[in-house]
């Protein structure tokens, strides 16, 4: 994990929304058994956005996440909390401007109040909170676009309720979806002051672009990576994964390679059909690319030392060579053994003797 916001080292570390209740949490040692034993040390889940108990952390709702997390003291917990209630009811503009001006003015404090509390009294008081995500967009209750000024001010004064509990770390994320979409991320920006880091939802889509295009789109990923840096914050990928090009292993590479190369604080693919590639088999060829470069290496098995022989190996045998005008003498084999050869008598030594 990165020790510190802003610290030298950096170092990703991972993980996957599987499941929003403990199904989630159970599901992380099989996907870390199917990369092979690499350690998910991210834990990552959502607040249902239906009611305000739900927002302020229903009891009980969040205690499995709150144990999963303090059983490694270097765990991340992620929490995607929604700004309103009623967030995936389709809620008209002139509705959201008017709820997001009311919370602007106060009139929510109290349930922030009472999840900070409560992740507090958890024992989780550094959850990364990803809240409002994927504002600029117009799928949630909470987006930025009918209003981005008020929207700002109710991002500072939950942040600012939020942190006024004692005991609390909270880091605040900042997750636009990637691309201009309904709205530009940039205009919903609320201040480094409450923001500790600059997340991004990256999905595959639309139809038919490619991942160069991902990176050089207007607010696309390049324009995240700067804009971070200008405002001294690490990033983030709290989402990502397929969608609207299918199972397509060149967004694959090109998404794992980018992460990579510029180091988010974490990273947790969405891992559901049609997104994932471990619970969704809809994606083979993305699995196989996602699966390999994540998976832990395996050690080639060691080669034992080769014995030594015990005797050393044997040299060819040496034919002597006579020298010329010499008799060879018969001595025997024995002696000749021990003389290193046979024995002659040069011929000019002979005639002396006549």
């Amino acid at each position: 994990m990165q020790e510190a916001i802003g610290s030298a080292v950096k170092k990703t570390v991972m993980g996957a929304y599987l499941d929003f209740g403990p199904k989630g949490i159970t599901r992380i040692a099989g996907l870390e058994k199917w990369l092979g034993g690499t350690d998910l040390k991210v834990g990552h889940t959502y607040l249902p956005g239906d009611v305000w108990s739900n927002i302020e952390g229903e009891p009980g709702y969040l205690a499995d996440w709150a144990r999963w997390r303090k059983a490694q003291a270097d765990r991340l917990f992620v929490l995607n909390v929604p700004m309103l209630n009623q967030n995936e009811d389709r809620v008209g503009d002139y509705a959201v401007r008017q709820r997001l001006r009311e919370g602007a003015a106060g009139d929510n404090d109290h349930h922030f109040r009472a999840l900070a509390e409560r992740l507090v009294s958890l024992g989780v008081p550094d959850t990364v909170i990803v809240l409002g995500w994927e504002m600029n967009g117009s799928t949630y209750t909470h987006r930025c676009g009918p209003d981005p000024e008020a929207w700002k001010q109710y991002w500072k004064r939950i942040v600012t309720e939020m942190r006024k509990v004692p005991g609390q770390k909270f880091k605040f994320d900042f997750a636009p979806n990637r691309g201009r979409d309904a709205t530009p991320w940039t205009s919903c920006y609320p201040g480094d002051d409450v923001v500790d880091i600059v997340g991004m939802d990256s999905y595959d889509q639309p139809p038919g672009e490619t991942f160069d295009k991902e990176i050089n789109e207007p607010y696309g990923l390049k324009q995240h990576v700067e804009f971070a840096a200008a405002h001294k914050k690490p990033i983030s990928f709290p989402e990502w994964g397929l969608f609207r090009n299918g199972d397509n292993p060149e967004y694959m590479r090109g998404m794992l390679d980018w992460i990579d190369k510029h180091k988010p604080m974490y990273q947790t693919i969405t891992d559901y059909c049609p997104h994932g590639v471990w619970q969704c088999d809809e994606n083979p060829a993305s699995s196989k690319v996602f699966r390999s470069k994540l998976s832990l290496p395996t050690t080639p098995p060691t080669t034992p030392p080769t014995t030594p022989p015990t005797t050393p190996p044997t040299k060819p045998p040496v034919t002597p060579t006579q020298p010329p005008n010499c008799v060879p003498l018969e001595l025997g084999t024995w002696v000749e053994y021990w003389m290193g050869g046979k024995m002659c008598l040069r011929f000019d030594w002979l005639e002396k003797w006549r």
